[in-house]
């Protein structure tokens, strides 16, 4: 008969094991030296429409090393002519790693035909990502968010089919977790999602404001073992919202808000392998600021929220 032990190993060995506390250390592994990947995601100056390349400048004067681009701002730097060997080599030249693709691929829909398109969509997207060294795109619940009841079986199996498309292409999906949406919403569908995969490379997206805006507990995240986050997008939320009231174009820097950022820091801090933090913010206030400004704040910001951590 299997003892407590053997079954432990047998447990590691799994797909599901990420997302569960690693139970196999007697003591925790140590901190390393850079906890965090400070990231800027161009959502945060996305209004001020620089375009791809100036966009790219800003986060480099800022002091970024890292960003999450968007699809459509790639898309119209190729239309207009440019190429993704330019790309990469502005990406060189400017000493940005973009570390993830906001993409809108409809991936989980019901729609047969429609899901198939976004499947198509994403490989296209995996592809021109691959060129540009970017090893990850986020995947939301885009379709499957107005009405409510996605099975959740059938989400984690077309999670699956994606996580597989990232095999041949080197382009990991990142599960995102949509506050906003009725499906997808709490860490623990996405949890249950990413371990239904069955997938080893199954990864998730949190973000501070969607786990308020969502509802989720914090008193179970860690439950969420950090070897299954690798980024976590940071903001934060003003004391005089609701998480029914709140949206998008709220969201404000993090540290600025009153959401328990440290505390939830604590629990996802990556101890082996930094944990990428991505400052994502919609702010029309900020939009009005100057570019460079508005991240060189953000930087400032998420240096100050992991000080001590």
């Amino acid at each position: 008969m299997m003892n407590r032990r053997n079954l432990l190993k047998s447990l590691s060995a799994t797909a599901a094991l990420p997302f569960l506390p690693d139970v196999t250390h007697a003591q925790p592994p140590k901190k390393t030296a850079a906890s965090f990947i400070y990231c800027i995601n161009m959502a945060t100056i996305r209004g001020h429409k620089l375009g791809f390349v100036k966009e790219l400048e800003i986060a480099s004067k800022a002091g970024f090393r890292a960003a999450e681009i968007w699809i459509d701002s790639l898309q119209t730097y190729l239309k207009e002519g440019g190429t993704l060997k330019d790309a990469k080599k502005r990406l060189d030249d400017l000493g940005i790693k973009v570390e993830n693709l906001i993409g809108f691929a409809p991936w989980i829909i019901d729609d047969d035909a429609k899901r198939k398109e976004g499947l198509e969509q994403m490989k296209r997207e995996m592809d021109m990502l691959a060129q540009i060294g970017c090893k990850r795109t986020a995947a939301p619940p885009v379709g499957a968010t107005n009405i409510a009841g996605l099975d959740l079986k059938l989400a984690a199996e077309r999670y699956r089919a994606i996580l597989e498309l990232g095999d041949k292409t080197g382009v990991v999906p990142q599960l995102e977790m949509w506050g906003h949406s009725k499906n997808l919403s709490r860490v623990s569908e996405v949890a249950y999602v990413a371990l239904e995969s069955g997938h080893s490379s199954a990864k998730v997206l949190l973000d501070i404001f969607h786990l308020y805006k969502g509802g989720s507990s914090l008193e179970t995240l860690p439950l969420i073992n950090p070897a299954s986050l690798e980024i976590f997008h940071m903001n934060d939320y003003p004391s005089n919202l609701t998480p029914a009231t709140s949206t998008d174009a709220d969201r404000i820097y993090p540290g600025d808000g009153v959401a328990p950022i440290k505390r939830i820091l604590q629990t996802l801090v990556k101890r082996e392998k930094p944990l990428i933090l991505s400052v994502e913010v919609f702010n029309k206030n900020y939009y009005a600021q100057d570019a460079l400004v508005v991240a060189k704040t953000a930087l400032a910001k998420l240096k100050a929220v992991t000080a001590g951590i």
